[in-house]
């Protein structure tokens, strides 16, 4: 039995830092990490947007450099449905080779589905299906691909 990829999210420093975070990868079949991301966020509530820039590290593409932004804007008055865009551009350690890519989405968010229970919808414009519960992710895409994460 081999096991592939196992992903581990948290936010570094949360108490001293909370805008510091980290998330990798980790391929279980050599013992070494097949991706990891590092990126400092910061949020404007009076705007609904944040933006982080930070570094990404990937085992066939090496070291690049990432700025990513994301702004919500509130279909509803409660603030549970949401039409959100975002984007990010990343960058080889060269800037030679540039990556752009923006999604929009909506987002429904449903406060207490089951007793202490949270749930998220999302639904997008590359027929992205995402389900979070907590710290659960479930995502599929519409080639089939899918995949569930646990945020530490």
């Amino acid at each position: 039995m081999q096991f592939l990829l196992c992903l581990v999210s948290f936010n570094l420093f949360q108490l001293v830092d909370p805008i510091s975070k980290v998330r990798m990868e980790l391929d279980t079949r050599v013992g070494a990490p097949s991706y990891f991301c590092s990126l400092l966020r910061h949020f404007y509530p009076d705007f609904s947007t944040s933006l982080g820039v930070g570094l990404k590290y990937d085992k066939h593409e090496k070291l690049h450099y990432i700025v990513r932004g994301k702004k919500s804007f509130p279909v509803t008055t409660n603030g549970h449905f949401n039409f959100n865009i975002k984007g990010h551009c990343d960058v080889d350690k060269e800037f030679k080779q540039r990556r752009s890519k923006g999604a929009a989405k909506l987002s429904w968010a449903i406060l207490n589905f089951q007793k202490e229970q949270d749930v998220r919808l999302k639904i997008g414009y590359e027929v992205l299906e995402h389900i979070r519960e907590n710290n659960w992710t479930f995502n599929a895409n519409g080639n089939g691909r899918w995949n569930v994460r646990f945020d530490l």
